[in-house]
């Protein structure tokens, strides 16, 4: 029942998904009718050849074949017509299946462009890839062989039956007794098949989120000796998927050789029937030779397009499974953005401010209002406040709690403290990843909320601990932070980033190709370009998130320099992983169980012989 409330909703969605290529479909349906229609009619041929051309010249010394002949020249061509209607629907629904996969994927991934960071936070990535591949695949599979199979099984066995009763109605009468019982056995076997292959599509979905994830953490398996335990996982859940692809499949693979039984008990039946009416013709029942043999043919004609019916009703359930899972990701709630306040290019004339189309290193904030139709522009500075910010992932579960900060244009601030204490998140809320519920964050004294996420986004530079590079070239992955930057600049943030003289030393340079996470490099050297991309970009306002973590000590003081030069005239938020890189902060918190609990410079903290001071000298551990 429950399979059928959800079905049905996702079946006339997937149907609007088929609108564009409505008069293409309608093709089709006009194709598949007039073969099935042929099918039904050419058997009907049957019974007239043996009937009005062959048992007349039975006994004839030299009979005219000559109307018999045309008859087969007619048959002919009614075949011939089916054959044409078979390849023409069949080629048409190649193009619809092609044309609606491609929307619907092209609609998957720019909705996964909008989604919030929250939604792939308690996603797996394996999970996600799985909508893409498998859940898409069982579409084409419906699209392109089930329901023109349905369809033309259907017409088929309505024409069968309507061609049946025209030739004998009592053995119709029969027939449709043991389809009766066939109909029930279908019932019966194909729900079951069709709900287990609703759970394997789920599981295939865990499945492949597993293997994505123990694939991308091989490393950490291995040093960890973690392999069979791994494995064990594997097990428990790839053998959910066996159980439901097993149950799911030999429901439905069993119906074929049951339907194809009971299709020979039938036949044998109707031509035992046939046979005692041919040879009673003072019966009013009575049949000619013809009609059973004609009627013989339908009966092997009717189970068939009834199997066919079982069969893909399966694979439109597991289809619709696919859609479902589909249409729940395209239904989650995008990324809210009400933010009006947008980022502009400018040129200053003494303290006048005007935008422009070119790029000046110079911007502004652009600030249209409503009530009078006016613009100002506010100068973007880099100044970031907290006022009394509160926050939880979850609602119950509070990580920054009452947080007020100030980082004035072009002042470095440090965030230290232990693990969970808040520091990562702090960098998340100015970047809008998630909103506020408690507080204000005002961005050179405007609400960041009025501020559009992506020119938001566009002033600020981050630099993670995690690095992601992409498959592309050195170069490529440098201009990631600036798309229309030139070879000099992502040249010149190379040199600021001390990333240069590692780049040239590889095999092709700067056009050294990158593949599966920048795995060709060290993690120093990923974290490198990481930060001239950044550089790239020339933010405002930059974003360290224990972006040295991954650097070895000397490595460290290379770059302190072109840093240093980066962070002039910016505002800059470091997460610290070694107090050694904050002590030239403007401000360090130390931040406590999302309070912040100290404050101040390098010296200050010291001699205040608090946490800090616990911290530096190694007396309290900093993770």
């Amino acid at each position: 029942m429950r399979a059928k409330r959800t079905s049905l909703p996702t079946l006339k969605r997937l149907f609007k998904e088929l609108k564009p290529y409505k008069w293409a479909l309608a093709a089709v349906l006009v194709c598949i009718i007039t073969s099935a229609a042929v099918n039904v009619l050419g058997t009907m041929y049957i019974k007239i050849a043996l009937d009005s051309y062959i048992e007349p010249l039975q006994g004839l010394k030299d009979p005219d074949l000559t109307p018999f002949f045309a008859s087969l020249g007619i048959m002919a061509a009614i075949y011939l017509t089916g054959i044409l209607c078979s390849f023409a629907y069949t080629r048409i629904m190649v193009y619809v299946t092609s044309g609606t996969l491609y929307n619907i994927r092209t609609k998957l991934f720019d909705h996964l462009q909008k989604l919030p960071i929250k939604y792939y936070d308690t996603h797996t990535h394996g999970e996600l890839m799985s909508r893409f591949t498998n859940d898409t695949d069982t579409l084409r599979e419906m699209i392109s062989n089930a329901l023109p199979q349905l369809i033309n099984s259907s017409v088929t066995v309505i024409g069968v039956v309507v061609a049946m009763l025209v030739l004998s109605p009592i053995l119709t009468l029969l027939v449709f007794a043991i389809i009766a019982v066939m109909v029930i056995f279908v019932a019966k076997l194909g729900g079951v098949s069709g709900r287990y292959f609703v759970k394997q599509q789920k599981s295939l979905g865990d499945v492949n989120g597993y293997i994505e994830e123990l694939i991308e953490g091989q490393k950490v398996v291995k040093v960890f000796c973690h392999e069979e335990k791994t494995k064990e996982r594997f097990f428990e859940i790839n053998d959910v998927l066996c159980s439901n692809a097993t149950t799911a499949n030999t429901c439905a693979n069993i119906l074929m050789p049951i339907m194809g039984n009971m299709s020979y008990i039938m036949y044998v039946l109707v031509a035992l029937v046939g046979s005692i009416l041919i040879m009673h013709p003072e019966l009013s029942i009575a049949v000619t030779i013809g009609t059973v043999v004609a009627f013989l043919q339908y009966t092997r004609t009717v189970s068939q397009p009834i199997t066919q019916i079982s069969m893909q009703f399966n694979n439109v359930l597991l289809a619709l499974a696919g859609a479902e899972r589909i249409f729940k990701i395209l239904d989650e709630p995008e990324e809210v953005d009400e933010g009006y306040v947008t980022l502009v290019n400018i040129e200053k004339d003494g303290d006048e401010i005007r935008e422009t189309d070119l790029r000046t290193g110079m911007w502004a904030w652009k600030h249209p209002h409503k009530a009078d139709g006016t613009v100002t522009y506010t100068e973007l500075k880099g100044k970031v406040t907290f006022d009394n910010v509160t926050f939880g992932y979850e609602p119950d579960k509070i990580v920054l709690d009452g947080i007020t900060l100030y980082a004035h244009a072009g002042q470095k601030v440090a965030f230290v403290g232990s693990t969970g204490a808040g520091k990562t998140t702090i960098t998340n809320l100015i970047n809008r990843f998630y909103d506020v519920p408690d507080g204000k964050i005002r961005y050179d004294d405007i609400n960041i909320n009025k501020i559009k996420k992506a020119d938001l986004r566009r002033s600020l530079g981050m630099v993670l601990q995690d690095t992601n590079l992409f498959t592309g070239t050195v170069m490529d992955n440098i201009r990631y932070g600036k798309l229309d930057a030139t070879d000099e600049e992502c040249i010149a943030a190379a040199r600021l980033a001390n990333a240069h003289s590692f780049i040239t030393r590889l095999p092709e340079g700067y056009q050294t190709m990158l593949t599966g996470n920048g795995a060709n490099l060290s993690q120093g050297q990923r974290q490198l370009l990481s930060i001239a991309r950044a550089a790239v970009a020339d933010p405002p306002v930059l974003i360290l998130d224990e972006a040295t973590s991954s650097i070895d000590t000397r490595t460290e003081k290379l770059i302190e320099d072109g840093m240093d030069k980066l962070m002039q005239g910016r505002t800059v938020f470091v997460i610290a992983h070694r107090l050694s890189t904050v002590k030239n902060s403007s401000a360090i918190m130390v931040l406590e169980h999302g309070k912040i609990i100290e404050r101040g410079t390098h010296e200050q903290l010291i001699e205040k012989k608090g946490k800090y001071y616990e911290l530096y000298k190694g007396l309290a551990e900093l993770s």
